[in-house]
């Protein structure tokens, strides 16, 4: 009973040494992290009648896009996600990150490794220290398979919080990725939206032109009669003229938008071409706006801007260990020999050892990396607070602009009826010698100013939408993130598919480009 008490005695060193290792590896040097809070209002200023009760009634998840009823937007949507290339090279930058954030966590491992080496060496008879009588051969051949480990045991939670700041880099990444994928996918459906008002626009053009050759051909005929002066047919000359002129106008307009959609779905410019559509088809999409607290898991921009400001924090961990010892222990064994006698166990060779280097004098370094490291943090923490505070702004500017083009959207459609009205009414006047052009032509300029406002307007108010729908994060989620070890691309000891480049998933990979959509 005794020997036992005395071997759990000589043993108990030993076990107050683990557990004292055990507790430096615990060691995390990092502040704790809580994410700012905010005081957010119950809800939005601009609201209206947008006001949502129910916190779940948000925006669908998916592709949001369809809200607008067209199927051709809802194909190249599609086709921007799968080739776009500045999507796909923002997606190579989040596989980058991953990468690198696998990098950092392989140091928590013990680094393992082999070599051999073949060599035949000869030194000089004349070597410094070498004896005029020494004997020992000049030539001899040195043969060794050795395998080699070191490990950096982390005390103090600098590598460790060193993966941390890569982990949630590569978080930060992710969810910029989302950010560009909804920012592209926002401006193809505002272009495209823009592109379908001037088909709208042109077509009331072509109306007018008709309208106005009519025109043409009754101040001619007038004159002719004698009932008119050429003053009118000039009038009515100009006027059908300079429509045709905004007529081009709109054409060209129109090439310029349909080659930025080419872009932004990666195909080329030379070879692509949307329909023209007369009328457009797009319908406004009623946008649920949720409650202010919901926005900031909403925004991806908002979750790549806090998960920059959790790497700073973790980068502060890794500057205060650089005060502290770095220990490393290392390891060596093998055989060595003359000859190709390697297996045996004289020619065996051994060592084991361990190095620390602990900081003494270097003029300031460590404590100017750590004041930088304090600055990066408040740096990202005000990026942070501006990034919220930005978000809020969009969302309150969309709901404005939603609730104002919504209200001109009527007044502009009492508008184009009553100028109409003028329009007719004054032509018959016209023909009925009651009145001179000049009033013609000024209802018609009305008329038409009148009809292609109401136009802009529909457009606005659906680009508004588009608008509040990016500013509300387009569906998205924070659950959409991936986690700080989800975002590893494999694990430590995974090596298939090695040959290959994983990427991550969701990101834009087509390359080929459609030609003319259907």
């Amino acid at each position: 009973m005794r020997a036992r008490s005395l071997g759990l005695a000589a043993r108990r060193p030993a076990y107050l040494a683990l557990a004292a290792l055990i507790g430096l590896c615990s060691c995390d040097l990092a502040p704790d992290y809580v994410p700012p809070q905010y005081v957010l209002p119950a809800d939005y200023k601009g609201s209206g009648p947008f006001t949502v009760a129910h916190p779940r009634d948000t925006l669908p998840r998916g592709p949001w896009w369809e809200g607008f009823g067209d199927a051709l937007l809802n194909q190249l949507e599609q086709q921007l996600t799968a080739d776009n290339p500045d999507l796909a090279a923002l997606a190579e930058q989040y596989t980058q990150a991953r990468d690198l954030a696998a990098e950092a966590r392989s140091q928590l491992f013990p680094q393992v490794g082999a070599n051999g080496l073949l060599s035949d060496n000869r030194e000089s008879r004349h070597r410094l220290f070498r004896s005029p009588n020494s004997t020992a051969p000049l030539e001899e051949p040195s043969n060794e398979i050795l395998a080699t480990a070191s490990w950096e045991p982390d005390f103090w939670s600098a590598i460790r919080n060193g993966t941390r700041v890569q982990k949630r880099l590569a978080q930060a990444s992710a969810a910029s990725l989302a950010s560009a994928r909804l920012s592209l996918q926002a401006e193809l459906a505002s272009d495209y939206v823009a592109l379908r008002g001037l088909d709208t626009q042109e077509a009331v053009y072509r109306a007018s032109i008709a309208y106005y050759q009519k025109a043409v051909q009754i101040t001619t005929q007038r004159f002719k009669d004698r009932i008119a002066s050429a003053l009118d047919v000039a009038r009515s000359q100009g006027q059908l003229a300079s429509t045709e002129a905004l007529q081009s106008s709109i054409l060209a307009s129109r090439a310029l938008l349909e080659h930025a959609i080419a872009v932004l779905v990666g195909a080329n410019p030379s070879s692509f071409s949307i329909p023209v559509a007369d009328e457009s088809r797009l319908a406004a999409p009623a946008v649920p706006v949720g409650l202010p607290s919901q926005l900031l898991e909403r925004r991806p921009d908002v979750a790549s801007a806090e998960r920059q400001m959790a790497s700073a924090n973790a980068g502060i961990g890794v500057s205060r260990a650089a005060f502290y010892p770095n220990i490393t222990i290392s390891a060596t064994a093998g055989f060595q020999d003359s000859g190709f006698n390697l297996a045996s166990l004289p020619n065996a060779l051994w060592t084991i050892g361990a190095s620390a280097v602990l900081p003494l004098f270097e003029g300031g370094l460590r404590r100017a990396e750590l004041q930088r490291s304090w600055s990066l943090y408040a740096q990202a923490r005000d990026s942070y607070r501006s990034t919220v505070l930005r978000a809020f702004q969009e969302v309150e500017d969309g709901l404005a602009l939603t609730l104002h083009l919504q209200e001109q959207t009527q007044q502009q459609a009492t508008a184009v009826a009553e100028a109409d009205k003028a329009q007719a009414l004054t032509l018959q006047l016209y023909i009925g010698g009651l009145t001179n052009y000049l009033d013609v032509v000024v209802a018609q300029e009305t008329a038409l100013t009148a009809r292609i406002v109401e136009v802009q307007v529909q457009v606005s108010r659906r680009q508004a939408a588009v608008t509040l729908i990016r500013a509300l994060g387009g569906g998205w989620s924070a659950a959409d993130l991936p986690t700080e070890d989800g975002v590893l691309p494999f694990g430590p000891l995974d090596y298939t598919d090695s040959d290959h480049q994983q990427r991550p998933d969701g990101a834009g990979q087509g390359t080929q480009a459609a030609s003319k959509p259907p």
